[in-house]
C-alpha cells in the first residue's frame, strides 16, 4: 500500500481523505493544513493524524495528494517533487502555465508520477459512451451551478468551465485554431457567466457555457459526428447514443427512417449503453495508485492538465 498525505482539508479535502483512508490501494498517513484550527477539528472528529507541517507531511508518504486552494499548488507540488514524492493535483493543475510547465519540468527530471484532478473523465456515463466519440465535428457544454461562494476567487472558467475544456480536449485529436470568449462578472470580483467557442484544426467547433449563478444545476454536453449524436449528462449520470445507417430495403414497421432531398433513405437506432456506477473521485485516486505501482502513464496527466488550463487561460484572456 501506498503511504498518502493530503494538503488541505477543506470541503474536498475531506472527501478526499475519507476516500483514501477506505481504499485498499493507500495507507492514509495524515494531512496538513494551514488553518491549524481546523487541523485539529478535522483530527478530533473524523481521528486522522494532523501534520503542523508540510515537510514533516512529505517526508512521511510516498504520495501527496494536494487539494489546497490553486494559488499554492506550484509551491506545494514543487516541495513533494524535490524530495521525489508522487502528485495528485486537484484542478486546475496550477494558478498559471508557466508553473504548471516548470511543474513537468521537475516530475520529469525527479522520475516520478503525477496526475491531475480532472473527475469528469471518471464520471460513469462518459466512461459508458467514451469509446463511441470518434471525430467529433461539432460540441456543446452547458455546465451551471447555482450560487456557492466557495471557489470565487477564481473566473468560473478555471471554477467550472475547465471540467468541459479538459473533455473536449481528450476527445478532439487536433490543435486549437482559434478561441473566442465574452464572459459577465454578476456577483463576483471575477466572470460569473462565461461563454466560449473553441476551433480546432480539424474543422471541429466546440461550444462551452459556464455559469455559477444560475436557479438550476446543469452539466451536459452533446457531441456531433458524423452519423452520430452523442449526449452525456453528467450531474444526473445518463447517455444517449443516437446513430444512423443505410436503410434496409423492406424496413420494419417500427424502425425509423428518414429520406433526404435526394432520396437516401437513412435508419434511425438509439444504443444506450450501460452505465456502471462508481465513485469518480475514489477511482481516480486508485488509478493513480495503479500508476504510480505499474509504472504506467496516469489517466490523466500533467500535461492534460498543462492544456486544458493553456485554454481556460487563452478563454479568460479573450474578456480583457
Amino acid at each position: 500500500m501506498l503511504k498518502a498525505g493530503v494538503l488541505g482539508a477543506g470541503h474536498l479535502g475531506k472527501i478526499h481523505l475519507r476516500l483514501l483512508n477506505q481504499s485498499d490501494k493507500y495507507n492514509l498517513i495524515g494531512f496538513y493544513d494551514a488553518d491549524a484550527d481546523n487541523g485539529k477539528r478535522v483530527e478530533d472528529e473524523f481521528g486522522y493524524k494532523f501534520f503542523d507541517s508540510i515537510e514533516t507531511l512529505i517526508d512521511a508518504v510516498d504520495m501527496i495528494d494536494i487539494v489546497t486552494p490553486t494559488l499554492s499548488h506550484y509551491d506545494c507540488a514543487k516541495q513533494a517533487i524535490a524530495k521525489g514524492k508522487h502528485i495528485f493535483i486537484e484542478k486546475p493543475i496550477t494558478n498559471t502555465v508557466e508553473e504548471a510547465e516548470h511543474i513537468r519540468e521537475l516530475l520529469a527530471q525527479h522520475d516520478i508520477r503525477g496526475q491531475v484532478g480532472h473527475v469528469e473523465r471518471f464520471n460513469p456515463a462518459f466512461i459508458a459512451v467514451k469509446k463511441d466519440i470518434k471525430s467529433p465535428m461539432f460540441i456543446e457544454t452547458h455546465r451551471l451551478a447555482e450560487f456557492n461562494p466557495r471557489g470565487t476567487d477564481v473566473p468560473v472558467v478555471l471554477d467550472l468551465m475547465i471540467h468541459d475544456i479538459d473533455i473536449i480536449l481528450s476527445v478532439v485529436k487536433s490543435k486549437v485554431k482559434h478561441i473566442s470568449a465574452s464572459g459577465v462578472s454578476v456577483i463576483s470580483d471575477t466572470p460569473d457567466i462565461a461563454n466560449a467557442r473553441i476551433e480546432f484544426e480539424n474543422g471541429c467547433v466546440a461550444n462551452l457555457t459556464a455559469s455559477r449563478i444560475s436557479l438550476k444545476s446543469m452539466r451536459k454536453t452533446r457531441f456531433f459526428q458524423k452519423d452520430a449524436y452523442i449526449s452525456v449528462d453528467f450531474l444526473e449520470k445518463k447517455c444517449e447514443v443516437v446513430k444512423m445507417k443505410d436503410a434496409p430495403e423492406n424496413p420494419g414497421d417500427f424502425d425509423m427512417i428518414l429520406q433526404n432531398a435526394e432520396g437516401i433513405k437513412k435508419q434511425i437506432y438509439f444504443d444506450n449503453p450501460e452505465i456502471s456506477i462508481n465513485n469518480a473521485i475514489l477511482d481516480e485516486l486508485e488509478t493513480f495508485a495503479d500508476a504510480i505501482n505499474n509504472n504506467t502513464t496516469p489517466v490523466v496527466t500533467l500535461h492534460d492538465g498543462t492544456e486544458a488550463l493553456r485554454v481556460a487561460t487563452q478563454i479568460i484572456n479573450c474578456f480583457k
